[in-house]
């Protein structure tokens, strides 16, 4: 079981958390919504919850909440630049299914 982060994704919460003054790394997690059932949750944290798994890649702590792993685990998180957008991209290879929009996911 592992949640990864490549070094382009570690760089930008590491520079989030520097500029945000304070911050343990970040909470990844899913909640049901959209058209294919799950979605990603990502938020920066200050605190650890006790329940949370702990992984780290690069300097950078990534909490998991329990519920969530089953559906992430072996997820590598990446953040990407296309054109002029940029953000975190998940490659999840529990995925099965992605909408069209993007915003939603099925294991």
């Amino acid at each position: 079981m592992a949640i990864t982060l490549t070094e382009a994704a570690a760089r930008h919460v590491t520079r989030y958390l520097a500029r945000r003054g304070k911050g343990l790394g970040v909470r990844l997690g899913v909640k049901t919504t959209g058209c294919s059932g799950l979605a990603y949750k990502l938020e920066y944290v200050d605190e650890q919850a006790p329940e949370d798994i702990v992984f780290e890649n690069h300097g950078v702590k990534v909490l998991i909440d329990p519920k969530s792993l089953a559906y992430i685990d072996g997820t590598e998180l990446d953040f990407v630049r296309e054109g002029l957008n940029e953000g975190f991209r998940f490659i999840n290879p529990n995925e099965r299914d992605r909408c069209g929009c993007g915003e939603s996911f099925r294991v």
